[in-house]
């Protein structure tokens, strides 16, 4: 609903009518009563993302990224990469899916301590 402000504008400022803002708008009495209720704009989000094609290739795309986090950061590859391996190994789906699995998959892994979170004492020993 891209018309939330407007109609809260509308309805607010310049005191327009519900039925006189849904004329106006084509929209329904009901769908501007709707946005004046709401606070902000509704997000629409999905909460299983289903991956029917991946699924056979989840175990060899999980194997790929344990053998890709032993090399040095440049040496691994992206996940555009590991989506190009799957096409070879006959993965027929697309690129949306995999992205999300790595994602996942990083997120999820236990962290190791990089180079730039080593510690420094801040005091030394004098001889």
């Amino acid at each position: 609903m891209e018309h939330i402000a407007e109609i809260r504008r509308r309805h607010f400022i310049s005191k327009e009518s519900i039925s006189a803002i849904a004329n106006s708008l084509s929209l329904s009495r009901q769908t501007v009563r709707k946005a004046l209720r709401s606070e902000a704009e509704p997000i629409y989000q999905r909460k299983i993302q289903p991956t029917p094609k991946l699924g056979a290739f989840k175990s060899q795309l999980a194997e790929w990224l344990e053998m890709d986090a032993k090399f040095p950061r440049r040496q691994r590859r992206t996940a555009q990469r590991l989506f190009e391996c799957l096409q070879v190994e006959g993965y027929q789906g697309s690129y949306g899916p995999v992205q999300r699995f790595v994602l996942d998959w990083k997120q999820q892994a236990p962290h190791r301590p990089s180079t730039t979170q080593a510690f420094v004492p801040l005091a030394f020993s004098s001889r």
